[in-house]
């Protein structure tokens, strides 16, 4: 399992990501499930993976693959819209899919991928989009400016509460790290490293990119303060009406 988000608020995009990728009593395993492809000054954007590794790394060989190919009918800087390559890579992923399949059923498995594609391209706004396991995407809304891969649910509260088209791209950096702390928290198949992203708009280079451990003293003290942060507003909930007697 894994946990993967980004937030589009007016200033600039986030993208964060968790590294667990399997998690056992004796066996526990991390990769980076996050991509970035950069053009400076024509596009940035971050690619982030959930779901089969196996589909998910392919997927991303064949980006890679397909970059250096000048006969590629098409790659990452072919689209004159952010949508026609999440289109490119929702394609990408139900081909391999699709060459796997009898297999996977054969051994109950799934090859199921996800994604999430973000960033601008010069001359456009920056955008992020949602690819599902059937190749077909959906981008965020102004109304819910993020957007959720793998085990979502632990981390969803925090974004519901806080986040707004008016955050600022920093506040929008902590809420995501307080997501991705609260759904390592609740559930042992997402763990560190953690990795952080910024795109801020119209600066098109490669994101401000952080890579944090539990160790990490930025990650350390924000779940500090966070954690005495709830303990205080929960501190501070009104009380029954017999305590007072």
């Amino acid at each position: 399992m894994t946990y993967c988000l980004a937030i589009s608020v007016n200033k600039g995009l986030v993208f964060a990501s968790d590294s667990r990728t399997n998690a056992g009593v004796d066996y526990v395993t991390t990769y980076s499930k996050m991509h970035t492809f950069v053009w400076p000054e024509e596009r940035a954007l971050v690619l982030l993976t959930s779901g089969n590794l196996a589909t998910s790394q392919a997927v991303v060989n064949i980006i890679r693959n397909d970059l250096e190919n000048p006969k590629a009918k098409f790659d990452l800087r072919s689209g004159r819209h952010l949508y026609e390559v999440a289109h490119y890579i929702g394609q990408l992923s139900q081909k391999e899919q699709a060459l796997h399949a009898e297999a996977m059923k054969q051994s109950k498995s799934r090859a199921e991928a996800s994604f999430i594609l973000g960033g601008q391209i010069e001359g456009q706004q920056p955008e992020i989009f949602l690819v599902y396991p059937q190749g077909n995407y959906i981008s965020a809304s102004p109304e819910t400016p993020y957007l959720q891969i793998g085990e979502n649910k632990y981390g969803k509260p925090i974004l519901d509460r806080i986040i707004t088209s008016t955050t600022s791209v920093e506040d929008a950096a902590r809420c995501a790290l307080v997501s991705l702390d609260s759904t390592i928290r609740s559930n042992i198949s997402v763990g560190p490293p953690v990795e952080l992203a910024i795109h801020t708009k119209d600066n098109i280079k490669e994101p401000y990119h952080l890579k944090l451990t539990l160790n990490s003293p930025m990650y350390k003290s924000l779940q500090k303060r966070w954690n005495e942060g709830l303990q205080r507003a929960f501190k501070r909930l009104p009380r029954f009406e017999w305590e007072n007697e």
